[in-house]
């Protein structure tokens, strides 16, 4: 670009050099036209990398010959594109100034002085608006490519959140389906293991629990799978009702009552409330077995569902028997508009939890 713009700017100060020697003009002055053209070629490199002392230069050159013109408007140019307008208007200050002195004692033919220097003082105010604009087009350009840019990261980063959550969901409905299911699978694989001498029919029955509960477990999870990705809008893939849940419990040696008082559950809400009960019920057979449990709902619609799970601590009752499951169910229930909370008070394990009826 530097040689670019010296070849331009050096053209120009030739052709205005041109008519200056073919004048009827005394040895000095063309000699001093010469050595004016000479010198301005020289500093237009030097003006790209510092427009300010060389712009003032310029307009000095500028005041003693006509051959200066090009170069020292061109600084003006220059400095009104790359250098804050306070800079630009300095060097075109002096490029007037400069013109206005080479108009008195060298007028241009045919053209007052007052016209001289009112058309010098316009052009080099054009030429400092044309600078100016030119440097705000491109700051704006440069500011819609970095919101641009901004913008696609993100975006990217809303897609690698929506991926990381996304995952998260899916980890969380994986916990809830398999530990229930597990646990069930554990409690039936442990009899097996403490009565080998059970009776083959009591032994072929226990087989078959576990070979069903490896392929409800199986189902359930292809059921998980396929609602993470289901499409917005689509319907939920359907869930067991709580009552089957309980039935399978004490199917499983699990002492446990269910106190339904709320009866028909919409479809948003029976899902949470059908992992807040196989939560604690889980808790309940791994941290307090051979406890009776109490499973409560209660509510209508126009409130709230209430859901209360409770049971005695056992003697030797361990640290972690609220379960780091609850910790994700209270999270999923909180997502779902409610509250849950697990606390020990009078003996007891008790998980309650509130969801909004109508969501």
């Amino acid at each position: 670009m530097t040689a670019v713009s010296t070849a331009a700017i050096a053209a120009l100060t030739v052709v205005a050099l041109w008519p200056l020697l073919a004048r009827d003009a005394t040895a000095v002055q063309m000699w001093l036209d010469v050595i004016v053209a000479s010198l301005s070629i020289v500093a237009v490199p030097i003006m790209l990398r510092r427009p300010l002392p060389t712009g003032l230069a310029l307009s000095a050159l500028a005041a003693l010959s006509p051959a200066a013109t090009p170069a020292a408007t061109a600084a003006a140019l220059y400095a009104a594109r790359w250098r804050r307008l306070p800079t630009a208007a300095l060097v075109a200050a002096a490029g007037v100034t400069g013109h206005a002195v080479q108009g008195l004692w060298r007028p241009a033919p045919g053209l007052p002085y007052g016209w001289w220097l009112l058309l010098m003082t316009v052009a080099y105010a054009g030429l400092v608006g044309w600078g100016a604009l030119a440097q705000a087009r491109a700051a704006l350009v440069a500011s819609l490519r970095e919101r641009v840019l901004r913008a696609e990261r993100e975006q990217d980063r809303r897609v690698v959140e929506a991926r990381l959550a996304e995952r998260t969901r899916i980890a969380r409905e994986m916990h809830d389906v398999l530990a229930h299911r597990l646990s069930l699978l554990a409690t039936y694989a442990g009899a097996l293991e403490y009565r080998p001498d059970a009776p083959p029919e009591r032994l072929s029955a226990a087989a078959a629990v576990v070979r069903e509960g490896v392929h409800q477990a199986l189902n359930e999870l292809r059921e998980v799978v396929t609602l993470m990705r289901a499409e917005d809008g689509q319907k939920e893939p359907p869930v067991a009702n709580i009552a089957k849940l309980v039935e399978e419990s004490r199917a499983a040696g699990l002492e446990v009552t269910l106190d339904d008082r709320a009866g028909e559950l919409p479809d948003p809400v029976v899902r949470t409330a059908y992992r807040v009960v196989q939560e604690a019920l889980t808790n309940a057979r791994k941290h307090a077995a051979g406890e009776p449990v109490e499973v409560t709902l209660s509510g209508g619609e126009g409130g709230r569902l209430r859901i209360e799970v409770r049971n005695p601590l056992p003697a030797k009752a361990s640290n972690d028997t609220e379960g780091v499951g609850l910790i994700g169910l209270a999270e999923r229930v909180h997502l779902a508009g409610g509250e849950l909370i697990h606390e020990r008070a009078d003996g007891q394990f008790r998980v309650s939890a509130w969801i909004p009826w109508d969501r």
